[in-house]
């Protein structure tokens, strides 16, 4: 005589299989994130020997000028004040500075997976620079200035992207630039030495081509910056301290237009230092991010020209939905247990949910080579196919059999619409685990999940032309 497990236990296993289910849906996830990590290094093979995400800054005028300071030194156990002449800098943003930048984009790929945006930039703009009037509270007088060895500075963080034809012309005249003292004097950007009287505005208009990949950001600096850019990639993502605004951006299929219009004020910075400003490094992960190498706060602005669908964290949020398709499978398999009478052992609660979780392989892995609506499908259709056949056969009928494919199909159509409704994945999803929940409490009502059947004879066999329906 076989005594059958009661209903609470039975539901016991149902919710141990799945528990330990998650544990290779955690192996997925983790797998999510190294073809991530390897997509990655592609794409930065790929950029190596053009240039990364470019950070620029508008001209800086950078003025010497001899300190004078006191010190005290140990001289025959005496102490002996001199006075010493050092060289410093001054660096001086300008009054008003206008930017235009023209992007031109391109797609580089390794392989049939791999993909990087990478562009041309041509930049061109002037700048507006005058003699400070409150020196004085820099610790600075006029007359200690060196103005005829004054330089303009153009910081750029990947100089490796910087072209041939690059042009300043400083009150009219042509001045050649010369590589290195951008930023910190380590060779990132450009430079040009010039004579300036300092009792004149200085007026400077500059352009140049840049080499960049993925994305381009502004660091503003002056009473006023007015940055205008525009690029044929249509499918550009704006970030940082600063935005455009909607007034001002225009998206199409054929490209897109912004332009900033930012205040000193805003920046809260004076136009005159006596240290140089930094530029920001830039983290290229899913989410852009500038940060200063001291961690202070940066202002920038930054436009990444990313692709329309990132598919690997569409992946990764779809493995976070994994344990919503093995519980409601499993809820469906238990009910035609405990309700319907068909027997489901352990083994095949566990086969079905090896198949779901290979779901989440397959769509990973078709999602590469084939984007991730196709492989959706794809993976999907498959999935549904193999369990609804396998149903079949641990349920006894193809009638049976058609309501866990109705489920699958359900549920896979369900979360291809929070893949896409991403504000409202969290309601959607809290909404459907609801009426699950209320659907078993009432297809439970009368069960006594305490008391166990015996049964002396097995269960009666399915006739063949009842299986085949």
């Amino acid at each position: 005589m076989a005594k059958e497990r009661s209903p609470g236990l039975k539901l016991l296993f149902a919710a141990i299989i799945g528990m330990a289910l998650t544990i290779p849906l955690l192996a997925v996830y983790a797998l999510v994130y190294d073809r991530q990590d390897q997509a990655r290094i592609a794409q930065d093979s790929i950029t190596e020997g053009w240039a990364g995400a470019q950070v620029l800054a508008g001209p800086v005028l950078v003025v010497p000028y001899n300190q004078e300071r006191v010190t005290n030194e140990e001289v025959n156990n005496r102490t002996v004040t001199r006075t010493i002449t050092v060289r410093e800098l001054l660096y001086i943003s300008p009054e008003k500075q206008d930017i235009t930048t023209a992007i031109n984009p391109e797609v580089k790929s390794r392989g049939s997976i791999h993909k990087s945006v990478i562009y041309d930039v041509v930049l061109s703009g002037t700048a507006a620079f005058a003699m400070p009037s409150d020196l004085d509270r820099f610790g600075v007088e006029a007359e200690q200035l060196l103005l005829d060895e004054a330089e303009i500075r153009f910081p750029i963080s990947d100089p490796r992207g910087i072209q041939t034809d690059a042009e300043l012309n400083v009150g009219g005249e042509a001045i050649p630039l010369r590589p290195g003292l951008g930023t910190n004097s380590d060779g990132s950007g450009m430079h040009a030495f010039l004579d300036w009287t300092g009792s004149e505005p200085l007026n400077v208009e500059f352009n140049y081509k840049l080499r960049g990949s993925s994305a381009i950001s502004m660091v503003p600096q002056g009473k006023e910056t007015n940055w205008m850019v525009e690029s044929e990639w249509p499918h550009p993502s704006f970030a940082g301290s600063f935005l455009p605004g909607d007034e001002t951006v225009e998206i199409s299929d054929a490209g897109f237009k912004a332009s900033w219009s930012i205040s000193n004020l805003a920046l809260g910075q004076t136009l005159v230092r006596n240290s140089e400003a930094q530029l920001p490094q830039i983290n290229a992960g899913d989410r852009f991010s500038a940060y200063s190498n001291d961690g202070s706060d940066v202002s920038i602005a930054t436009i990444r020209l990313v692709e329309p669908v990132d598919l690997y964290s569409r992946v990764n949020r779809s493995v976070k939905y994994g344990f919503l398709f093995i519980g409601f499978t499993f809820l469906a398999f238990l009910m035609f247990d405990i309700v319907g009478g068909a027997r489901v052992a352990a083994a095949e609660y566990l086969l079905s949910g090896a198949g779901l979780v290979l779901f989440f392989v397959m769509l990973l892995a078709f999602s590469e080579m084939l984007g991730f609506m196709i492989a959706y499908l794809i993976a999907s259709a498959a999935t549904i196919g193999l369990l609804s056949a396998y149903s079949a056969a641990i349920l006894g009928s193809w009638k049976r059999a058609r309501v866990i494919a109705a489920l699958l199909v359900a549920l896979y159509a369900g979360l291809y619409v929070l893949l896409n409704l991403e504000e409202w994945s969290l309601v959607i999803g809290s909404v459907l685990l609801f009426f699950a929940l209320a659907g078993m409490m009432y297809a439970t009502r009368r069960i006594d999940w305490s008391s166990a059947a015996k049964s002396d004879e097995p269960m009666p066999a399915i006739p063949a032309e009842s299986a085949a329906t």
